[in-house]
């Protein structure tokens, strides 16, 4: 039943209009792709070697092309005065202090009737959607011995946002300030612990976190940030380029289909990286007819991740099967899909850059001592696939037989590499795809609706055309058109006799641009 809770929850609270509005047009007259969600920058300033701060390299010097070369959209926000602040570059309006701690059965029950600025739609953010908050200037506490909190910097914004701790008075740790999503685990962790994913913004990363609390075995407690607007953020719209390359016409950007692994990267030529090599092997790709490509950073990388998928429920990496994903030998001897490098630093509260974050495609292995102080060893599936976490950037992996952590996160540092370039930017040549500037727009009726809805749209010339259907985690429920359609208008039935009752997204493609409609069924 638990599994069904972040659609049981949007389908309360999400209002919705009878009709869709337009969603998108062709490309612009500079032909950058059309951007549907803006990925705020990290905001790391600092650059690092593999330990200390550094000035930051010039282009071909080692360490060039780290996270802080590179800057995207700033953070930039709106305090409302209101106890709302909205985010400038996402457009989501945030409930701006958490207050305290509840289970997720207490923040389902809470958004039933909660109303805060006249608003009565907030929601729980999905786990894109409260990572696109983090900041990596904060710096990880781990380690940090005394309660007095005032010089640590946590990885979220303290002039908008209010944030607390982990109350050591309590008996908790100063980095228990997990924050909840509305993305359950699509398998199990630990020893088949229901799992939701959650941000901590007090030691800057993503963990599938157990649904029960192992001290207590009541029901675990975390932060709860609502949130409401459009649920665009994070929703890819991938499309193969077939030329080696896949571009997110949602995000603007352009990523290799393959991976380190196919290209035989690395000493071994098995696509395994410290995280220097990554760095000097992404500056100095060559691939797809394009050489500007780079090392993406954590909230980058992060942004295409499928958690609908897992290793273990799909047999893949979490990661549209649009893409090809290298499997690996995991710590355990099974085949599995490996983390992938960020050019994002984990700086510790010391000022340190030892660490550099990656995000687990493949299982969130870590090692377990059972029962605690046995010097018996499990390894377990503990954080999930899509995890963010981090690993030394230089050093054998066999120092580190437990991993590292109070989960004992496996450590690898040998991570592969799927790098990232803005898709608006010119080819090797010089050229951008042309395409023609029409308004496309993509109407539904009834809506809600139970259970056939009628999608129509116009078009005005022949064009290849996608229907699809997607639920609010962005995996594909089906697709009603995938051909080419002549001029004119056109009709298209949903029958979701096989569907829950919940939210849903018709996303329309065409060769002059894209458009997403809402639609709720209602059964």
């Amino acid at each position: 039943m638990n599994r069904i809770y972040p659609i049981l929850l949007l389908c309360l609270i999400v209002p919705l209009s009878s009709g869709c509005a337009e969603d998108g047009t062709g490309p612009s007259e500079d032909q950058t792709p059309l951007v549907e969600f803006r990925i705020p920058d990290t905001e790391q300033e600092i650059c690092y070697g593999n330990s200390a701060e550094i000035s930051c390299p010039a282009e071909g010097e080692s360490f060039y092309g780290q996270d802080s070369q590179y800057v995207g959209p700033l953070a930039s926000y709106q305090n409302n005065g209101n106890g709302t602040v909205t985010d400038l570059n996402t457009g989501l309006m945030w409930q701006q202090n958490p207050g305290t701690k509840m289970s997720l059965p207490q923040a389902l029950t809470l958004l039933e009737s909660f109303d805060l600025a006249g608003y009565d739609d907030w929601r729980l953010p999905s786990i894109k959607e409260l990572y696109s908050l983090i900041l990596f200037n904060g710096t990880d506490p781990s380690g940090f011995e005394g309660e007095d909190t005032s010089e640590l910097t946590p990885f979220i914004d303290t002039d908008y946002f209010i944030f607390e701790y982990g109350d050591t008075q309590a008996g908790e740790r100063i980095i228990d300030s997990q924050y909840l999503s509305s993305n359950l685990y699509v398998d199990t962790t630990m020893h088949g612990d229901e799992t939701a994913f959650g941000v901590n913004f007090a030691d800057g990363r993503i963990k599938g976190y157990g649904l029960t609390d192992p001290q207590s075995g009541g029901d675990k407690t975390f932060f709860v940030q609502f949130v409401r607007g459009e649920m665009v953020y994070g929703l890819n719209d991938f499309e193969d380029n077939n030329d080696g390359t896949i571009t997110d016409q949602a995000s603007g950007l352009m990523w290799m289909k393959q991976d380190s692994g196919h290209l035989g990267a690395g000493d071994d030529a098995d696509g395994a990286l410290n995280w220097e090599q990554a760095l000097d092997w992404a500056e100095n790709l060559d691939y797809g007819g394009f050489s500007d490509w780079r090392l993406p950073n954590a909230k980058e990388l992060q942004a295409i991740v499928d958690y609908s998928r897992s290793p273990a429920t799909d047999g893949t990496a979490a990661i549209d099967p649009v893409f090809d994903s290298s499997t690996i030998i995991q710590s355990g001897g099974g085949s599995d899909f490996p983390f992938y490098w960020t050019s994002t630093t984990h700086a510790n509260f010391l000022g340190f850059g030892d660490y550099a974050a990656y995000i687990a495609f493949g299982t969130g292995y870590g090692f377990m001592e059972f029962p605690p102080g046995s010097g018996n060893y499990e390894l377990l599936d503990v954080h999930g696939a899509g995890c963010q976490r981090s690993d030394p950037k230089e050093g054998d992996p066999a120092d580190f037989p437990y991993g590292h952590g109070p989960q004992g996160d496996v450590v690898r540092i040998y991570n592969h590499v799927r790098c990232v370039r803005d898709a608006g930017m010119s080819s090797a040549a010089g050229e951008t795809p042309s395409a023609s500037f029409e308004v496309v727009e993509l109407a539904a009726y009834p809506n809600p609706f139970n259970p056939q809805v009628e999608l129509s749209f116009t078009l005005l010339r022949e064009s290849h055309v996608e229907l699809s259907i997607y639920d609010v985690s962005g995996k594909r429920v089906e697709v009603l058109r995938d051909e080419t359609l002549r001029e004119g208008e056109h009709r298209v039935i949903w029958n979701s006799d096989s569907s829950a009752s919940g939210l849903y997204l018709a996303r329309l493609k065409t060769e002059a641009g894209a458009a997403t409609c809402k639609l709720l069924l209602s059964k």
